[in-house]
This record gives structure tokens, sequence and C-alpha cells, in this order.
């Protein structure tokens, strides 16, 4: 997913809000979730939002999901934002978050998801770490 920052995303330094890249990090979280799912999905948990570098008026936000884990009826997906420059193509590190998403059928209950396809050691070793992130959610609870 691709954003251009226009001066109405932008607070009075010209960088862009960072309720903005959030609410473009959520969007493109809910995509990859309905995508993987088949089915709309809600947010249930934002997890490890992190704000490294601004991307200013005139830049490219750039947004990128993968789905690192998925469980009954959830799903863990990471978001990493970079802002370029389209001029010379420079990339830098925005943002990066971990959300976690639920489906939900036509009458709003969460139904089941598709598993991921554990066919490499990467894949193992983001489902193992994505259960082990969820564990610690649902203790904090």
């Amino acid at each position: 997913m691709t954003e251009y920052v226009l001066p109405q995303h932008a607070n009075a330094l010209g960088n862009v809000f960072g309720g903005q890249i959030m609410a473009w990090v959520d969007l493109c979280a809910a995509i990859c979730a309905q995508r993987h799912s088949g089915n709309i999905a809600v947010t249930a948990f934002v997890d490890d939002l992190k704000f490294e570098k601004p991307v200013r008026v005139g830049e490219v936000v750039r947004l990128r999901a993968h789905m690192l884990a998925t469980f009954t009826t959830s799903m863990e997906i990471e978001v990493v934002v970079e802002g370029e420059d389209s001029r010379t193509g420079r990339r830098w590190p925005c943002v990066s978050a971990l959300l976690t998403f639920v489906a939900i059928d036509d009458k709003g209950v969460p139904t089941p998801v598709p598993r991921l396809m554990l066919d490499t050691h990467d894949a193992q070793e983001s489902q193992a770490a994505g259960e082990r992130r969820r564990a610690e959610r649902l203790a904090k609870r």
C-alpha cells in the first residue's frame, strides 16, 4: 500500500501525523487479514507500535503487511512502514507494528481462519513466536 503525504496529513512541522500513520497501518493490516481469512476482520490488539523517523509533506509512505501467525479465529500481522523520497528513491524506516485481527462472519461472530502453511523453518518460527506473544497478551488480561 502506498500513500502520498499531503498537507492535510501533516502537523505544524510538516511531518505526517502519527494518528494518520496509525490509521494507514490499521487499514493495511485489515486488508491482509481479510485476504487471508476470506472474511471481514476487525482489530483486536495493536502491539509494539514504534515510530522511528518522520515522513514529510510531499514524500511517500510505503506500507507492507505480513501474516506472522494464525490462531482459531485471529491472526497476528506485522506492518512495516517506510518513508520514501520519490525523486531520489531513498527509503527509511518510519514505523513498525504488530496487530491482531479477528475474522467475523455476517452476524459479527468470530469465525475460524485458515492456518498458515508452516512449510518452511521461517514460517514455523514465526508461528511459534506469535503463539508466545499471544500467550503473553492473554496473561495480561
